[in-house]
């Protein structure tokens, strides 16, 4: 593992080396790398991350270009990350690197007073990259579980960083709370189980009892930021004995939170979800009709396979059946796919 490590290290300074030429190109004379802050960073990655984490980028971009330079994510991958086409994350990273040659935008570790005001920023990427983790967009495997376990850590080293921070703390929470259901979630062959479907009995009760703790630091001494919000949904989930007995009252109210701090259209799909198991697959399918002409769902499979759940629930087996070609289309994995296939009877 510590040569692993190694070589990682000198991937990542490599990735950076080469950021840092495509800023400075045209400059005669490169400045010298400023390290005050270094001390408060302990781990390489991270303090790459709060590097590309400048404020002179617009939010999005610095994230899609850390994600793609520095975290190791391929352009199809960040792409799936935004909800954006792949030759749309193209250009935004292009654009994103001749920004920072033409502002002359210093790459080095920000000092203390800095990190705060960077610090959503390497969240995010953290976030991304166990997304990308839990969910692989492309591949073999539905899970590719060593992404996921690196942004465990980094976010448990932010943690200890910053242990007063609320979000840090969600963050922390919110991927223990969801990587505790990680042996569950797909069959002996690799294929996806819906977590109605799931043994529970294999959840990481020691990892969510960690995240349940973490949960309550999340949300105590002010308003809950997204994070926190997010690990309390996982939370309901995971300390429920099954779907039955799931408390979607109180998910559904959480989703409604979460809508106002992070409007997005996986947040109205999740939330539709959650309706359908609340009040019926009736509501859950009006409300993800409602989304039908939002442009970033188009390629994203869980709204499709969501709204052929809702229709087969309904008894509705000819639209459902259209609903899962849709997905199908799009769908990364070889296990979901599979997965498709089986409930279109191929």
């Amino acid at each position: 593992k510590a040569v692993d490590r190694l070589r990682r290290d000198r991937a990542y300074a490599a990735r950076l080396a080469v950021l840092r030429a495509d800023a400075e190109r045209e400059e005669t004379v490169a400045p010298a790398p400023d390290i005050a802050g270094a001390a408060e960073l302990p781990d390489d990655r991270l303090q790459l991350f709060f590097t590309c984490a400048h404020p002179a980028l617009a939010a999005e971009d610095r994230t899609a270009i850390t994600l793609r330079c520095l975290a190791g994510l391929t352009t199809p991958e960040v792409a799936r990350a935004f909800l954006v086409p792949t030759a749309t994350m193209a250009q935004r990273i292009v654009r994103a690197k001749k920004k920072i040659r033409e502002a002359r935008i210093p790459f080095r570790v920000p000092g203390p007073d800095e990190l705060p005001e960077r610090l959503p920023g390497v969240l995010q990427v953290v976030y991304s990259v166990f997304t990308e983790g839990y969910a692989a967009s492309s591949g073999p495997r539905l899970q590719r579980l060593d992404l996921a376990g690196e942004a465990i850590r980094l976010a448990r080293i932010l943690r200890r960083l910053l242990p007063a921070d609320r979000e840090t703390a969600g963050l922390l929470a919110l991927l223990l709370l969801v990587h505790a259901r990680r042996d569950a979630r797909t069959g002996p062959e690799g294929e996806p189980v819906l977590l109605e479907e799931q043994d529970r009995g294999r959840w990481d009760r020691a990892m969510i009892e960690e995240g349940r703790d973490l949960v309550v630091r999340a949300l105590t001494g002010g308003p809950a930021g997204p994070y926190g919000v997010q690990a309390a949904i996982a939370a309901l989930h995971d300390e429920a004995a099954d779907v039955e007995s799931t408390d979607w009252v109180q998910i559904v109210a959480l989703y409604d939170v979460l809508l106002t701090l992070t409007p997005s259209p996986v947040v109205a799909v999740n939330r539709a979800v959650a309706v359908a198991m609340r009040d019926g697959p009736g509501a859950g399918l009006a409300l993800l009709d409602a989304l039908a002409e939002e442009p970033r769902l188009r390629a994203y499979p869980p709204y499709a396979v969501a709204r052929g759940d809702l229709l087969t629930r309904l008894g509705r087996a000819e639209e459902a059946a259209a609903a899962y070609r849709s997905a199908l289309e799009s769908a990364g994995t070889e296990p979901e796919r599979a997965a498709l296939r089986r409930k279109l009877g191929e």
